[in-house]
Protein backbone atom coordinates (compact mmCIF):
# COMPACT_ATOMS: atom_id res chain seq x y z
CA UNK A 1 0.00 0.00 0.00
CA UNK A 2 1.17 3.47 -1.03
CA UNK A 3 0.98 6.20 1.41
CA UNK A 4 -0.87 8.73 0.17
CA UNK A 5 -0.40 12.65 0.86
CA UNK A 6 -3.65 14.19 1.95
CA UNK A 7 -4.81 17.25 -0.07
CA UNK A 8 -4.34 20.62 1.32
CA UNK A 9 -7.47 21.48 3.18
CA UNK A 10 -7.06 25.08 1.65
CA UNK A 11 -5.49 26.88 -1.64
CA UNK A 12 -1.88 26.91 -1.64
CA UNK A 13 -2.05 30.65 -1.41
CA UNK A 14 -4.53 30.89 1.11
CA UNK A 15 -1.94 31.52 4.32
CA UNK A 16 -0.22 34.72 2.07
CA UNK A 17 1.23 37.52 3.11
CA UNK A 18 2.35 34.64 6.12
CA UNK A 19 3.67 31.45 3.65
CA UNK A 20 3.43 32.19 0.28
CA UNK A 21 1.73 29.84 -2.19
CA UNK A 22 5.19 29.17 -4.11
CA UNK A 23 6.79 27.70 -0.86
CA UNK A 24 3.20 25.82 0.00
CA UNK A 25 2.96 24.03 -3.31
CA UNK A 26 7.16 22.92 -3.73
CA UNK A 27 6.81 22.29 0.28
CA UNK A 28 3.00 20.14 -0.15
CA UNK A 29 4.00 18.76 -3.61
CA UNK A 30 7.73 17.98 -3.64
CA UNK A 31 8.71 17.73 0.33
CA UNK A 32 5.87 16.13 1.59
CA UNK A 33 5.24 14.08 -1.32
CA UNK A 34 8.70 12.47 -1.31
CA UNK A 35 8.58 11.37 2.60
CA UNK A 36 5.67 9.50 1.90
CA UNK A 37 6.87 7.64 -1.45
CA UNK A 38 9.83 7.17 0.68
CA UNK A 39 7.76 5.59 3.42
CA UNK A 40 6.36 3.42 1.09
CA UNK A 41 9.32 2.44 -0.57
CA UNK A 42 10.34 1.02 2.70
CA UNK A 43 7.89 -0.99 3.85
CA UNK A 44 7.10 -2.47 0.73
CA UNK A 45 6.85 -6.36 0.49
CA UNK A 46 7.50 -6.54 4.35
CA UNK A 47 4.89 -7.34 7.31
CA UNK A 48 5.00 -3.99 7.97
CA UNK A 49 3.38 -2.49 4.52
CA UNK A 50 0.03 -0.84 4.95
CA UNK A 51 0.42 -0.36 8.81
CA UNK A 52 -0.61 3.29 10.46
CA UNK A 53 2.50 5.83 9.46
CA UNK A 54 1.61 6.93 13.13
CA UNK A 55 2.14 3.50 14.76
CA UNK A 56 4.98 2.39 12.98
CA UNK A 57 7.07 5.81 14.34
CA UNK A 58 5.13 5.19 17.82
CA UNK A 59 7.00 1.93 17.68
CA UNK A 60 10.38 1.90 16.09
CA UNK A 61 11.88 -0.93 18.21
CA UNK A 62 9.13 -3.28 16.30
CA UNK A 63 10.16 -1.83 12.92
CA UNK A 64 13.57 -4.17 11.48
CA UNK A 65 16.83 -2.84 11.51
CA UNK A 66 17.30 -2.69 7.95
CA UNK A 67 14.40 -0.01 7.08
CA UNK A 68 14.19 1.60 10.82
CA UNK A 69 16.40 4.43 9.99
CA UNK A 70 14.15 4.86 6.90
CA UNK A 71 10.89 4.69 8.91
CA UNK A 72 11.96 6.85 11.12
CA UNK A 73 13.18 9.67 8.43
CA UNK A 74 10.59 9.52 5.71
CA UNK A 75 7.84 8.11 8.56
CA UNK A 76 8.74 10.93 10.45
CA UNK A 77 8.58 13.32 7.55
CA UNK A 78 4.96 12.07 6.94
CA UNK A 79 3.53 12.29 9.91
CA UNK A 80 4.65 15.67 10.76
CA UNK A 81 3.58 17.18 8.04
CA UNK A 82 0.33 15.73 7.98
CA UNK A 83 -0.16 17.83 11.55
CA UNK A 84 1.56 20.93 9.97
CA UNK A 85 -1.21 21.56 7.47
CA UNK A 86 -4.21 20.69 9.81
CA UNK A 87 -3.45 23.12 12.63
CA UNK A 88 -2.75 25.79 9.93
CA UNK A 89 -5.60 27.74 8.09
CA UNK A 90 -6.29 31.48 5.98
CA UNK A 91 -8.57 32.80 9.13
CA UNK A 92 -5.87 31.37 12.22
CA UNK A 93 -4.14 33.50 14.83
CA UNK A 94 -5.24 34.76 18.19
CA UNK A 95 -5.55 32.54 20.83
CA UNK A 96 -7.39 29.52 21.76
CA UNK A 97 -10.18 29.35 23.95
CA UNK A 98 -12.02 26.89 26.42
CA UNK A 99 -10.15 23.97 28.10
CA UNK A 100 -7.40 24.27 25.94
CA UNK A 101 -6.93 27.87 27.01
CA UNK A 102 -7.16 26.79 30.32
CA UNK A 103 -4.74 24.00 30.19
CA UNK A 104 -2.42 26.25 28.72
CA UNK A 105 -2.73 28.85 31.33
CA UNK A 106 -2.43 26.22 34.02
CA UNK A 107 1.12 24.83 32.43
CA UNK A 108 2.59 27.98 31.13
CA UNK A 109 1.11 30.55 33.79
CA UNK A 110 -0.29 32.76 30.68
CA UNK A 111 -0.94 32.24 26.77
CA UNK A 112 2.05 34.81 26.11
CA UNK A 113 4.41 33.14 28.25
CA UNK A 114 3.29 29.38 26.21
CA UNK A 115 4.32 31.74 22.93
CA UNK A 116 7.66 32.53 24.48
CA UNK A 117 8.76 29.18 25.49
CA UNK A 118 7.21 27.83 22.07
CA UNK A 119 9.37 30.48 20.20
CA UNK A 120 12.57 29.66 21.49
CA UNK A 121 11.69 26.00 20.68
CA UNK A 122 11.17 26.74 17.37
CA UNK A 123 14.20 29.40 16.91
CA UNK A 124 16.95 27.84 18.88
CA UNK A 125 16.56 24.33 17.14
CA UNK A 126 19.77 23.81 15.83
CA UNK A 127 19.98 23.07 12.26
CA UNK A 128 16.61 21.50 10.66
CA UNK A 129 13.64 20.44 12.72
CA UNK A 130 10.14 21.04 14.76
CA UNK A 131 8.83 22.83 17.58
CA UNK A 132 6.26 21.12 19.23
CA UNK A 133 3.22 21.33 22.31
CA UNK A 134 2.29 18.01 23.20
CA UNK A 135 0.29 16.19 25.79
CA UNK A 136 2.37 14.05 28.11
CA UNK A 137 1.19 10.79 29.36
CA UNK A 138 0.81 12.51 32.70
CA UNK A 139 -2.08 14.86 31.16
CA UNK A 140 0.16 18.06 31.53
CA UNK A 141 1.16 20.32 28.34
CA UNK A 142 4.67 20.57 27.06
CA UNK A 143 6.84 22.60 25.03
CA UNK A 144 9.91 20.73 23.08
CA UNK A 145 11.61 20.63 19.67
CA UNK A 146 13.16 17.48 17.92
CA UNK A 147 16.00 17.00 15.00
CA UNK A 148 15.05 15.92 11.60
CA UNK A 149 11.46 14.14 11.39
CA UNK A 150 12.01 12.74 14.73
CA UNK A 151 8.40 13.37 16.64
CA UNK A 152 7.62 13.00 20.27
CA UNK A 153 5.31 10.05 19.38
CA UNK A 154 8.62 7.94 18.61
CA UNK A 155 8.87 6.57 22.03
CA UNK A 156 12.81 5.74 23.44
CA UNK A 157 14.07 7.90 20.52
CA UNK A 158 12.13 11.40 20.99
CA UNK A 159 13.57 14.09 23.48
CA UNK A 160 10.42 14.42 25.12
CA UNK A 161 7.79 12.25 24.88
CA UNK A 162 3.71 13.28 23.97
CA UNK A 163 0.93 13.34 21.83
CA UNK A 164 1.54 16.66 19.39
CA UNK A 165 -1.13 18.83 19.31
CA UNK A 166 0.53 21.53 17.61
CA UNK A 167 3.89 21.55 15.48
CA UNK A 168 5.87 24.40 13.15
CA UNK A 169 8.31 22.86 11.07
CA UNK A 170 11.40 24.84 11.10
CA UNK A 171 13.34 22.98 7.88
CA UNK A 172 14.56 25.78 5.91
CA UNK A 173 12.05 24.49 2.85
CA UNK A 174 9.52 25.81 4.74
CA UNK A 175 10.20 29.32 4.91
CA UNK A 176 13.30 30.06 2.99
CA UNK A 177 11.84 31.22 -0.37
CA UNK A 178 9.83 34.52 1.89
CA UNK A 179 12.67 34.82 4.59
CA UNK A 180 15.77 33.47 3.84
CA UNK A 181 17.83 33.16 7.23
CA UNK A 182 15.27 35.26 9.23
CA UNK A 183 13.89 32.17 11.02
CA UNK A 184 12.11 34.49 13.98
CA UNK A 185 10.60 36.45 11.50
CA UNK A 186 8.96 33.05 9.73
CA UNK A 187 7.91 32.07 13.24
CA UNK A 188 6.12 35.28 14.08
CA UNK A 189 4.40 35.61 11.04
CA UNK A 190 3.42 31.57 11.58
CA UNK A 191 1.26 32.85 14.54
CA UNK A 192 -1.27 34.57 12.32
CA UNK A 193 -1.97 30.75 10.46
CA UNK A 194 -2.78 29.01 13.48
CA UNK A 195 -6.09 27.41 13.46
CA UNK A 196 -7.23 26.99 17.18
CA UNK A 197 -10.24 25.17 17.01
CA UNK A 198 -8.33 22.25 15.07
CA UNK A 199 -5.81 22.11 17.73
CA UNK A 200 -8.00 21.96 20.24
CA UNK A 201 -9.77 19.06 18.63
CA UNK A 202 -6.39 16.92 18.79
CA UNK A 203 -6.04 18.15 22.80
CA UNK A 204 -9.53 16.50 23.20
CA UNK A 205 -8.26 13.65 21.52
CA UNK A 206 -5.29 13.44 22.95
CA UNK A 207 -7.12 13.43 26.42
CA UNK A 208 -9.15 10.56 25.80
CA UNK A 209 -6.06 8.86 24.67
Amino acid sequence: MAYEVPDLPYAFDALEPYIDAQTMEIHHDKHHAAYAANLSKAVAGTELDGKCAVELIADLSAVPENIRNAVRNHGGGYVNHNLFWEIMGPNGGGEPSGDLSEAIATTFGSFDAFREQFSNAAATRFGSGWAWLGLRDDGALCVCSSPNQDSPLMTGVAECSARPILTLDVWEHAYYLKYQNRRPDYIAAWWNLINWEAVAAKYEAALKG
